[in-house]
């Protein structure tokens, strides 16, 4: 087997695993941490190695006018969406999380048609948009889970966050160096987050970090933001956006999987059916966009 296939392989399987399992890892975290100083964390760790090596590599420091951008980008991708998830995981299943999570294609496309009228309308695209929504209400109204519908309903508030994130980074001027753009991200990220942990007092009494936690925190920013992160970027340079993106699909089963087998998360039929509906969704808007 050659090295390049052996490197698509481990890549893959990141993007795959270690993304899917974030989830899990952030539900450990936020047991014991503020869900806010936790996402800060992770975020100023990750942006902060990230950045610095890119730097160091010789990409381009940014131009004032584009650390204006990446601060609009932060607040939608990091500051929101993930301040979102990572509150969220205190009453919610990490598998049911990474499920609305995954929706984020959806939203992206109802805005790109709906909002911004960039895409036209196409009957494919409007029914599975519409399968991807009954895949939500089926998860959010199951008796058995009883889920916190307000929790739900942030996290989905998040996904379209990044679906308006992921818009605007087409339209900003930011960095061509994409470890220099999701660097300078992910550390802004990670400020306004530390920030509003402070706002919502969550500095009193101050956090305390234990082991458990601490490796969670870790892993997240270790694995989930940089190895992972550099396996995307390395992937998309050689194969097709579609097929790389195919962890939009995968995440969510990873991470139920995960949270049934080693967090005790129910898997029951309703779970089943409704996560299936939304990953078909998702499916069948990336392919009829691509």
């Amino acid at each position: 087997m050659s090295r390049v296939r052996i490197l698509t392989i481990l890549c893959f399987a990141a993007i795959y695993l270690l993304w899917g399992s974030t989830f899990l890892a952030i539900r450990i975290a936020v047991a014991t941490v503020p869900p806010l100083f936790a996402a800060a964390v992770r975020f100023l760790i990750a942006g902060g190695m990230l950045y610095a090596w890119a730097r160091l590599q010789g990409g381009t420091k940014p131009s004032l006018m584009q650390w204006r951008n990446l601060a609009i980008l932060s607040t939608f991708l990091f500051l929101i969406s993930y301040g979102a998830v990572f509150w969220a995981e205190q009453s919610l299943p990490s598998g049911i999380v990474s499920v609305l999570v995954a929706m984020i294609p959806v939203w992206t496309a109802l805005l790109q048609i709906c909002v911004l009228r960039k895409e036209s309308f196409r009957w494919p695209l409007a029914l599975s948009i519409l399968l991807g929504l009954g895949g939500v209400a089926v998860l959010a109204l199951d008796p058995a889970q009883r889920l916190n519908l307000a929790a739900a309903f942030i996290v989905m508030a998040g996904a379209i966050s990044w679906s308006i994130g992921t818009v605007l980074s087409k339209m900003l001027s930011v960095p061509k160096s994409m470890p220099v753009n999701s660097g300078a991200q992910m550390l802004l990220g990670g400020i306004m987050l530390l920030v509003c942990s402070g706002l919502a007092g969550e500095w009193h009494p101050a956090p305390a970090i234990s082991l458990r936690a601490g490796l969670a925190i870790l892993y997240l920013a270790i694995a989930g933001s940089i190895v992972a992160y550099t396996a995307y970027v390395w992937l998309l340079d050689r194969m097709r956006a579609t097929v790389v993106t195919s962890y939009a699909y995968v995440n969510p089963v990873v991470a139920l999987l995960l949270g049934h087998w080693l967090g005790s998360e129910a898997l029951g039929f309703r779970t089943v059916l409704g996560a299936g509906m939304v990953l078909l969704s998702v499916v069948v808007v990336m392919v009829v966009r691509d």
